[in-house]
């Protein structure tokens, strides 16, 4: 159980991929009520948007009391009008959370119940169904979060049980109340960046895995070549002086340990040698060489990203911001995403150059006449009869090159709209569901480079040479791709490997 106050991104994964359950704490629920009862009494009396105007460029417009209650209605019906593909239950989850971290401030002026209900559909396993496409990024996600809010007043759909239904039927199934229209909770629930936020998290732990498979393979790579092991010396990177590049040298020591393939540096080529030229590079491609200084930019965004993401969902991203300490409502733009667009732009952009990488080394395997010890393709069969890995090249290179194009960044692609009212925006939740293609395409492209680097083991018979860690992983590729020799599909091998990968 979760006491959801401030969050740490530890919180946020047993939340969002071990489904632990979310509790309220008394202190933050006294917060909550404290600001809506004071949004209640201060909005009597004053003009305060969208509580007693309409939204958006129509605020110019006040709504007679006889109409308040509706109106709230009204944006979320009105607003759900997304399109596509629903999102999947984990990044629904992810949204749901950050939609409640907002509302737990104490600066929505929301009704307690909001959150309840919130919290009810985390820990039942209740999840709006999303479509992908209608969010420009501000006012925030109001068109997927308008989903939210519409399954939060027993409309539209969920899932539930792995089931799409209607919502009424399972909330009758449940005995679940339907959210009620307080002051503002429609317009709360639809203002804000919780939908890219959400996004952003599930897109940082797999992009996260996907950095340490990265280590893990450029080590057994590097094994697989026989380099020198300075590549990643301490004194070395320490005098490039990033903090990612240190890390990454660091772990790739560690992954590197007890290997009987890493040649040092000294004993091979520190004394006199009657060679003119070396049969052995004397340094390595520059996709097996400089992993460090590759990878550790890559550490250091991810760690950037985390810092704004756990920021954005500790904050109050809705409009307009309640402050009950000192007794008045201001109106501005927290819902607008782009810090979180901007990181996601920065990750894509991250996980491509990490996909680029993965698919050079694994050329570097397949090219007989660059790394001169292994057959084309890691072909085990008879040349021109047997194929080997060719194929799977086509598709990580294809694949790798969709990535490179999906990279250009989302967060300048602004378009005004809404009467011109949103001249502005984010387009976070666009470049997050981008970024999100681009993990999913590199665990595609590393799934084919896991093939390759274990076939190229076993060709050179250098299994029981490795380094521990980078043993392990040959023995837990090897127990989904058995040695092969004959050609035989393999779509089926890289989906259990992407499979695998992700857990």
């Amino acid at each position: 159980m979760i006491v959801c106050n401030k969050l740490k991104t530890q919180d946020i994964w047993s939340i969002v991929e071990n489904n632990d359950q979310v509790i309220i704490d008394e202190e933050t629920r006294s917060n909550v009520k404290n600001c809506f009862s004071f949004l209640e009494s201060f909005s009597r009396d004053k003009v305060i948007y969208g509580i007693n105007t309409g939204f958006g460029p129509m605020a110019q417009w006040r709504i007679d009391d006889n109409h308040l209650n509706e109106l709230q209605y009204n944006i979320i019906r009105s607003h759900s009008t997304g399109a596509g593909e629903p999102l999947p239950e984990k990044c629904v989850r992810a949204a749901m959370l950050a939609r409640l971290m907002t509302f737990l401030q104490g600066h929505s002026g929301v009704n307690i119940q909001t959150c309840d209900l919130l919290v009810e559909f985390l820990n039942r396993g209740i999840y709006p169904v999303i479509p992908q496409h209608g969010s420009v990024g501000a006012s925030g996600d109001l068109v997927q979060l308008a989903h939210i809010a519409l399954a939060l007043i027993g409309e539209g759909e969920v899932f539930y049980q792995g089931v799409r239904r209607n919502t009424a039927d399972v909330f009758s199934e449940l005995g679940i109340k339907p959210l009620q229209m307080y002051v503002r909770e429609g317009l709360a629930v639809t203002n804000g960046t919780a939908v890219m936020t959400g996004l952003g998290f599930v897109n940082l732990f797999n992009a996260k895995r996907l950095l340490d498979w990265s280590l893990k393979t450029s080590v057994l790579m590097n094994e697989i070549a026989s380099s020198y092991d300075d590549l990643m010396s301490e004194v070395l990177n320490g005098v490039k002086r990033h903090n990612g590049q240190q890390i990454v040298a660091a772990k790739m020591r560690d992954i590197a340990s007890g290997s009987k393939m890493l040649l040092n540096r000294e004993e091979e080529l520190y004394h006199k040698s009657e060679e003119d030229v070396f049969e052995h590079k004397v340094q390595p491609y520059y996709s097996l060489r400089c992993i460090p200084q590759i990878l550790g930019p890559i550490w250091d965004a991810m760690e950037n990203t985390e810092n704004v993401l756990v920021n954005e969902i500790n904050s109050a991203d809705d409009n307009p911001i309640v402050d009950p300490q000192n007794k008045t409502v201001f109106h501005g733009g927290n819902f607008h995403g782009d810090y979180v667009s901007f990181e996601m732009d920065k990750l894509k952009i991250a996980v491509t150059k990490m996909t680029m990488l993965a698919e050079r080394q694994m050329n570097y395997l397949f090219h007989d006449r660059i790394n001169g010890i292994l057959p084309p393709f890691v072909n085990l069969g008879v040349l021109g009869l047997n194929y080997g890995l060719q194929a799977s090249q086509f598709t990580a290179t294809s694949t790798t090159a969709e990535c490179q194009t999906l990279s250009n960044p989302m967060y300048v692609h602004s378009i005004p709209n809404n009467n011109d009212n949103q001249d502005i925006v984010s387009m976070g939740t666009n470049s997050a569901l981008i970024c999100q293609r681009v993990i999913e395409n590199s665990y595609q492209v590393m799934a084919i480079h896991m093939m390759a680097l274990v076939q190229a083991v076993d060709c050179l018979k250098i299994a029981d040479k490795l380094a521990p860690a980078t043993r392990e992983l040959y023995n837990q590729v090897r127990e989904i791709v058995p040695l092969f020799v004959e050609d035989t599909p393999k779509y089926k091998e890289i989906a259990a490997i992407i499979e695998w990968l992700k857990k």
